[in-house]
């Protein structure tokens, strides 16, 4: 272990608060059987963790993935703020080298939090000029994770008002069986709607009889009440 991650995990270490880690523990479902099984937490909030990667800035990328490998969840997360910064920076090979080491770790990229704080801003940021064929492979991974990073990375290009891979990922996860995808195609879909309200609701119109119903309460979140009711009672 190189001297700065043990510096980082010394600072997270004096920064952890047991009460909150057992709250954490529990909001995050780290029980047996839960989605975030054995998933360990030191009890710090996310904007201190921010704090604390803006400290360590210019962490190298392999120290990062190394600290992504990190049983603690907080620290899995200031690794995943690392590599989003330095992404952010980057040359082009330097990008395509976070974004390799990133689908390369997708095993430590597992709980929510951890792929909507990074999954957009590395992923969805690299592929926005290429093909977004390895999106469409890991909507049909087995693991939940690369799943979900799938369909959050598309946020990026939803800000970017391009909608055709948000929509054809919706269609491919509309069955999925875990209740944290109907939550996440969801939101991009209620994003998408935000920027372009027929968009949405002509892939709705088409969909909305066969979605979870998670899923579509998500979707129609910020729909006028009685087109949201239109929805939820099957009267469109």
């Amino acid at each position: 272990m190189s001297a700065r991650m043990e510096e980082i995990k010394k600072t997270l270490r004096k920064m952890g608060d047991p009460e909150r880690a057992g709250h954490a523990q529990r909001y995050f479902k780290t029980g047996k059987g839960e989605y975030g099984e054995g998933d360990r937490f030191i009890g710090i909030r996310v904007p201190a963790l921010r704090q604390c990667a803006k400290s360590y800035a210019e962490t190298p990328l392999k120290d990062a993935l190394q600290l992504l490998k990190s049983p603690v969840h907080e620290d899995r997360m200031v690794a995943l703020f690392l590599m989003v910064a330095r992404f952010k920076r980057g040359s082009e090979q330097e990008r395509a080298a976070i974004y390799r080491g990133y689908l390369a770790h997708t095993r430590y990229i597992n709980n929510w939090d951890l792929v909507d704080c990074s999954a957009p801003y590395i992923v969805g940021e690299h592929l926005f000029d290429k093909s977004r064929n390895q999106l469409h492979k890991l909507a049909r991974s087995e693991s939940l994770w690369e799943r979900r990073i799938s369909i959050i990375s598309t946020f990026y290009f939803i800000r970017h008002d391009d909608f055709t891979d948000a929509l054809a990922l919706a269609r491919t996860l509309l069955h999925d069986k875990e209740d944290l995808m109907h939550k996440a195609v969801g939101w991009m879909l209620r994003e998408l709607g935000k920027r372009n309200r027929p968009e949405e609701e002509q892939f709705l119109t088409m969909y909305y009889n066969e979605m979870p119903r998670t899923m579509l309460r998500y979707a129609i979140e910020k729909f006028p009440e009685r087109r949201r009711k239109a929805y939820l009672h099957g009267t469109i």
